[in-house]
């Protein structure tokens, strides 16, 4: 499985911006899809979740009611659209995937991160 980020940048505080993870290789539906970010000196952090069949979705509390994850099928594409962005919200965002372990099988990984963007806020 490979996964492939797009649409970070620079925009302003209190601007948005669309994130999107193009997954390629496996069945899309299979995985469980999440947007992690690191910010300079920091941990990794989860942002935002949601399941394989899209029926959940889940946020970190900094970007509740600000962000929302998305998933389109047809495309196998998940997305993270970020409204009223800040200086905070500076980081690299990297897509990950899990595979839902009744779908694992030998060869592919249950777990697969993209190669991250960047997402930054000026203010």
């Amino acid at each position: 499985v490979e996964l492939v980020e797009s649409g970070g940048g620079l925009v302003q505080f209190g601007g948005s911006l669309r994130l999107s993870c193009a997954h390629f290789g496996d069945v899309f539906a299979n995985y469980a899809m999440s947007w992690y970010r690191q910010a300079p000196g920091k941990e990794r952090e989860l942002v935002a979740h949601i399941t394989s069949n899209g029926g959940k979705m889940t946020y970190a509390d900094a970007v509740k009611g600000r962000f929302t994850i998305s998933r389109d099928y047809a495309r196998s594409i998940v997305y993270l659209q970020m409204n009223n962005l800040t200086p905070d919200d500076t980081a690299v965002y990297y897509c990950n995937a899990k595979v839902v372990p009744v779908f694992a099988r030998p060869g592919f990984a249950s777990e697969v991160w993209g190669q991250g963007t960047l997402v930054t806020v000026s203010s």
